[in-house]
């Protein structure tokens, strides 16, 4: 198992509206050895939706990409991994974790979970379709006191998939409860496929001590990094890296250059861009230093992501300006540097912003909203 692509392993989750390929990249040249594509409907890509489609385009810097697909349909599925291979996908996921409604009552993402035999079924036909990896996401159960991710894992693997993530979460609970680290060890403990551990990790410390206990080698991360997208490059050299204001500008200077590569420097690409900055910094202004000598043994307690933790004072006006929670806030920022040619640029309008603007009387808390961001 050791050989296996994903053993060792720090994987980007995929990522409704955060999983766009600027995004990607940025994860990549901070620390992400894989990457996974939003979430895909299948039924849309074989009706030739441009916008589907655009969700399997991945950039050469993403050395390990992979494709997930929504599906319940054999045929479909395995048309829709034969399209994503031929894409330049990597590998292949298989969406059983999705908790939204609108997903599961068209029997797709974690209902699938309630018909282990027929996953099965989908997860054989996907690696008779493809030459590439297929893996699955999974979470433990439709709800609590049903938890069969045991089984489902098992058959999965039997059925051929090449790894599986759980999500350590049934889908009732969604992100509202802390995620069941040892039931991730279960799986892993029984299976002979790479078990991915995915569930509440905003710390490299908290990565070491959810990988020691759950026997996984392989994480992968969510809205841990969309808060910061270094924390991939902390959990794989096991320190931390508290940036100053200016060098937390400098991380969204470079995403704003992604952006541009990716959507173009003229209108029509700034309208495309601002589609998603302000909505990467509704995560970005939750970033607390988190040093591990006052945070490790409440982390063990309870996870970070999960916890209402003292944001403490910021120190400068840009501090203030990056922690900043209000939307209109990130509406302003975002066009401030979309409007910069340079990086010294950015950060001088980034300063004359924090300045300018009125205090923000939110509480200052690291208190990170559940949300639907992961397939």
């Amino acid at each position: 198992m050791t050989d296996s692509p994903f053993a060792g392993k720090v994987v980007l989750a995929p990522l409704t509206v955060g999983g766009n390929l600027p995004f990607r990249r940025l994860c990549v040249e901070l620390g992400a050895q894989v990457t996974v594509g939003e979430m895909a409907m299948v039924r849309k890509l074989l009706s030739g939706s441009p916008s589907e489609f655009a969700l399997l385009k991945s950039h050469p810097e993403e050395s390990f990409f992979g494709v997930q697909l929504a599906d319940r349909k054999k045929d479909s599925l395995a048309e829709g991994a034969r399209i994503a291979e031929s894409r330049g996908a990597r590998f292949v996921d298989l969406n059983c974790g999705c908790p939204i409604h609108e997903i599961t009552r068209r029997g797709l993402g974690a209902s699938l979970l309630r018909k282990p035999t027929k996953l099965g079924l989908l997860v054989d036909a996907m690696k008779k379709a493809v030459s590439v990896p297929v893996t699955v996401k999974l979470r433990t159960g439709w709800k609590e006191g049903k938890e069969n991710v045991c089984e489902v894992a098992r058959i999965c693997e039997e059925s051929g998939a090449d790894a599986i993530t759980v999500h350590a979460r049934t889908r009732e609970q969604r992100y509202n409860r802390a995620a069941d680290w040892d039931v991730v060890g279960r799986v892993a403990a029984e299976r002979g496929i790479p078990v991915i551990g995915n569930g509440d990790i905003l710390t490299y410390y908290e990565a070491r001590e959810r990988m020691a206990r759950s026997g996984v080698t392989s994480l992968m991360l969510a809205r841990g990094a969309l808060i910061k997208p270094w924390l991939f490059r902390e959990v794989r050299t096991g320190e931390a890296w508290e940036p100053t204001g200016e060098e937390r500008v400098q991380v969204l200077w470079r995403l704003v250059e992604l952006l541009r590569d990716h959507f173009g420097e003229d209108e029509r690409g700034r309208r495309r861009a601002m589609r998603f900055l302000p909505w990467h910094m509704n995560f970005f202004c939750r970033y607390r230093p988190l040093p591990e000598e006052r945070y490790e043994e409440s982390a063990r307690r309870h996870p970070l992501l999960q916890s209402r933790l003292d944001g403490g004072q910021a120190k400068t006006p840009l501090e203030r300006l990056l922690a900043d929670t209000r939307p209109e806030t990130h509406q302003r920022m975002a066009e401030e540097l979309l409007g910069s040619a340079t990086a010294e640029e950015a950060l001088a309008r980034a300063q004359q912003l924090a300045v300018s603007l009125p205090p923000d009387t939110t509480e200052r808390t690291l208190d990170v909203a559940a949300t639907e961001v992961a397939g």
